[in-house]
């Protein structure tokens, strides 16, 4: 699609102005397969859009030029994407991420992918933010990963930026740029990133002709040992049905069964819980998607695995016996797949992986 600059005059501090379509890309129709589309329809509380925010496509647009301009750290040297690569499945292929100063976060980056089919609603790995709107402006003004010291200043910022007055126009009528504004642009971008075109998908249309032996005794494995539990809705699993791999039930918090992920038996990060400082929340942490995990390593709140190959024994010999372990995960762990079953765990969770979200221009950097 040949595109053109938004505007031709001289764009903002520490960026070259954004090339943007003509005509706005689509970012309603997002290629969701039929079951899915079933799916939300027969459970729509596993959308945690808005009434007040629902996607537009300049909505989107300027959103999604939010999420790439650095102009929105302190030195314009950070972007949103800085820490969420399209190419990783909007990770950033680190153990902990680099803010504005070279400093690290404390935790690893977490995917944006599917985060509009996330029931709880509330973000982050300690799910601090009540929603996608509060924590799409948390980074901004965090001291460690973009720096700008108050959303005024950060308002004041984009006023003075060629290119965003237009762009604020187009997706809500006028050109004033406040901070609700900048949220909810950026939260529309970031829930039309969904991705359902993988090979699992494409298996679910044919009964798993598509699969390989090692993938399908994978796909066994998952199940059988109540992976998807954690990482899928529980309707379906309950009812033995191909899991969808929305979480939908299980966010995170621990509702008495335990949801801890059996890595230490004490932590000094506990999560959820050095936020509420209630004993069963101790250790425990927001339930990240299995959908293009092959993409996100490394993997865990702090990043500690490298590879899937670690994260599988980890289960299989490491678990530790914190009292809030989750009862799908035995103490010492499972201590009975084969390398051929770890083989062929990682082989499955490879079916998750949708190639076509790495190259998608709707979601690329419009400042490339």
């Amino acid at each position: 699609m040949c595109q053109k600059p938004v505007s031709d005059t001289l764009p903002g501090p520490g960026v070259d102005g954004p090339r943007l379509p003509a005509t706005s890309f689509d970012y309603l129709n997002n290629n969701v397969p039929t079951y899915i589309k079933d799916f939300i329809a027969a459970h729509p509380e596993c959308d945690n859009t808005p009434q007040n925010n629902t996607i537009t496509n300049d909505g989107a647009t300027l959103g999604r030029v939010l999420f790439y301009d650095k102009s929105l750290s302190i030195n314009n040297k950070i972007a949103c994407a800085s820490c969420h690569h399209q190419d990783k499945a909007f990770t950033d292929g680190l153990a902990t991420s680099v803010g504005f100063q070279d400093g690290h976060t404390r935790r690893n980056s977490m995917s944006t992918v599917n985060v509009r089919f996330f029931k709880e609603g509330k973000m982050f790995w300690d799910m601090r933010a009540n929603n996608l709107e509060a924590q799409t402006l948390m980074p901004i003004t965090d001291p460690i990963e973009m720096g700008m010291h108050s959303l005024t200043e950060v308002e004041n910022k984009l006023r003075s930026i060629s290119y965003y007055p237009g762009l604020f126009k187009k997706a809500f009528g006028t050109e004033e740029i406040n901070s609700d504004r900048i949220s909810k642009a950026l939260s529309q971008f970031l829930r039309s990133i969904v991705s359902f075109r993988s090979k699992y998908d494409e298996g679910l249309s044919n009964n798993f002709a598509n699969f390989n032996a090692q993938e399908i005794r994978g796909k066994q494995l998952v199940m059988q040992f109540n992976c998807v539990e954690c990482h899928s809705d529980l309707i379906s699993v309950s009812g033995r049905k191909n899991p969808t791999f929305i979480i939908l039930e299980n966010s995170g918090f621990n509702t008495g069964n335990g949801s801890n992920n059996a890595l230490d038996e004490l932590y000094t990060d506990n999560g959820i819980g050095e936020r509420t400082n209630v004993a069963r929340d101790m250790g425990t942490f927001k339930m990240p998607s299995l959908r293009n995990v092959e993409l996100t390593a490394p993997y865990m709140h702090d990043g500690r695995f490298t590879s899937l190959q670690q994260v599988i024994e980890h289960y299989n010999n490491g678990a530790k016996d914190h009292p809030n372990r989750g009862i799908q995960i035995p103490k010492g762990g499972y201590k009975i797949f084969t390398e051929a079953d770890k083989n062929a765990i990682i082989e499955f969770l490879k079916t998750l992986t949708d190639k076509s979200l790495l190259t998608d221009p709707r979601f690329a950097d419009p400042f490339k």
